[in-house]
C-alpha cells in the first residue's frame, strides 16, 4: 500500500530538500547546489542527497544511490529539475530517476538551462507523475544567480 500524496507532506519534504541545496550553495563551480530527497512507496525517506562540492556528483545520484531498490514506486523531490543530459556523456538525472523506478516527482522549480531543461519530459514520456511549484519562490531566490548566467537565447522553454 501506498502513502498518498498530500501537500503537508510535500511542503515538509521539499522543505528538506531546500535545506540540503543550501549546504552546498556557493561550492558547486558552474553548478546550482540541488538537494534531493527520496521516499520509499509508504512515504518514508530513504535517500537524500545534495550537489557535491565543484559540481559533482548530482544531488539525485546521491539520493538515488543511498535509497537503492526501496526507491521504486516511491517519490523524488527535487528543488531544481532533473537534467535531461550530462555534458560529462554520463546517464542524466531524469533517466537515473526513470530506471529507479521512481513513480513521481515533485520539482520546486524549471530549469532553463539548455542541457538540463525538458527533464521534466523523459520523465513524463516514462509514465512518471510529475509536480512543480512547490517551494517555486524559495528556489527561485536560491538559484537567481545561476539562472541569471543561463544565455537569454536560450532560457526560454519552447512550448
Amino acid at each position: 500500500m501506498s502513502a498518498a500524496p498530500s501537500r503537508r507532506r510535500d511542503r515538509r519534504l521539499m522543505g528538506r530538500a531546500l535545506a540540503l541545496a543550501g549546504l552546498n550553495h556557493g561550492l558547486t563551480g558552474k553548478n546550482p547546489s540541488v538537494g534531493c530527497v527520496i521516499t520509499d512507496a509508504h512515504g518514508h525517506i530513504i535517500g537524500e542527497g545534495v550537489t557535491g562540492k565543484g559540481g559533482r556528483p548530482h544531488a539525485e545520484e546521491t539520493a538515488l544511490q543511498e535509497a537503492g531498490a526501496g526507491a521504486r514506486g516511491g517519490t523524488a523531490y527535487v528543488t531544481l529539475e532533473p537534467c535531461r543530459e550530462r555534458s560529462s556523456g554520463m546517464a542524466s538525472c531524469s533517466s537515473g530517476l526513470v530506471s529507479a523506478g521512481i513513480a513521481r516527482v515533485v520539482i520546486a522549480i524549471e530549469d532553463p538551462h539548455p542541457t538540463a531543461r525538458d527533464g521534466i519530459a523523459v520523465l513524463r514520456e516514462a509514465g512518471v507523475r510529475v509536480e512543480t511549484g512547490r517551494g517555486e519562490a524559495r528556489a527561485a531566490r536560491l538559484y537567481a544567480w545561476f539562472f541569471g548566467s543561463v544565455p537569454a537565447s536560450r532560457a526560454t522553454r519552447s512550448k
